[in-house]
């Protein structure tokens, strides 16, 4: 079964970078943003993470919990969070189990080779455990910009018609 925006979201548990359970439905009444990636420290993958790291205030501003999720162990995040100085926590999925149960793990190809991997896909999910948002075409240095929507809306005016001023 394919997720779709308005499904729930599925539950689960997997640890943190310190080892730490972090549960799903715990964290029911936050907004989350569960980003999956492929691999601590690899370039996309750190041009993805410097930028939600770098807009980390303004998506806590607008209410969001960040989660990244990959197949890497618990010792690699501990690496990758020091060398990027990472705010936000990393789960490890090394059985895979989160991937399969969101559809993030599949066939992939690079230079012509196919091979099974993480298929590098956001969930934003709202307070109440649904997804809100699913960003599959992920761009790693505008990833904020993508998960706040609103900052790339037109400004909305409140002028009525005909009564702008003429320069």
């Amino acid at each position: 079964m394919a997720l779709k925006i308005g499904s729930k979201a599925p539950d689960f548990t997997v640890n943190d970078q310190d080892g730490k359970p972090v549960t799903l439905s715990d964290l029911k009444g936050k907004k989350i943003v569960l980003y999956f990636y492929p691999a601590d420290l690899t370039p996309t993958c750190t041009t993805e993470a410097c930028n939600l790291r770098d807009n980390y205030k303004m998506l806590l501003k607008r209410g969001y919990e960040v989660l990244g999720i990959s197949p890497d162990t618990e010792k690699k995040h501990l690496k990758f969070i020091a060398k990027e100085k990472l705010p936000f926590r990393l789960l490890s999925d090394v059985d895979l189990k989160v991937h399969n149960l969101y559809g993030t793990w599949g066939d992939k190809v690079l230079f012509g080779r196919e091979y099974k991997g993480t298929l590098r896909t956001t969930f934003v999910i709202n307070e109440e455990g649904i997804i809100e948002d699913i960003i599959d075409k992920v761009v790693s240095k505008d990833h904020a910009a993508q998960i706040l929507k609103e900052l790339n809306a037109p400004a909305k005016t409140t002028a009525k018609k005909g009564t702008a001023k003429k320069k």
